[in-house]
């Protein structure tokens, strides 16, 4: 049953399935990301700040950064200037690591994520990857 007080997420893209690319591609891209992960989510039990007030979609988004990033931009305003010089370069990244092919499979994966309800969007090697 959907709660109706929970909030949307928009996604334009899977940030699961970039993310896995670019590890794939380049396993130094990890000391890129983890560190500003961990840093999100070190950022939102400091505010007191609770992702699961979004509503996911699919069981695989369960746990994406992505609500954490919604989250802290909504409620901090530290947040969202880091974020202005952090995901510029970290976008560019992403778009120097992945094929065009595997963006546009990103963006039909949140696009189908977001259309269905309770649906599994990903294959066997993003649920078993870990990566969020």
């Amino acid at each position: 049953m959907k709660d109706p007080l929970r909030k949307k997420a928009v996604c334009n893209s899977c940030t699961v399935r970039l993310v896995e690319a670019a590890y794939r591609r380049a396993p130094w891209f990890r000391l890129v990301r983890e560190p500003l992960k961990w840093g999100m989510k070190a950022m939102a039990v400091m505010l007191r700040i609770d992702p699961v007030q979004y509503e996911v979609k699919t069981p695989d988004c369960r746990g994406c950064m992505r609500f954490y990033k919604l989250a802290l931009k909504e409620e901090s305003g530290a947040f969202r200037m880091l974020n202005a010089v952090l995901n510029p370069v970290f976008d560019r990244l992403i778009a120097i690591l992945v094929t065009p092919e595997e963006m546009r499979e990103a963006k039909d994966v949140a696009k189908q994520a977001m259309i269905r309800e309770g649906g599994n969007h990903s294959d066997e090697r993003s649920r078993s990857s870990g990566i969020k």
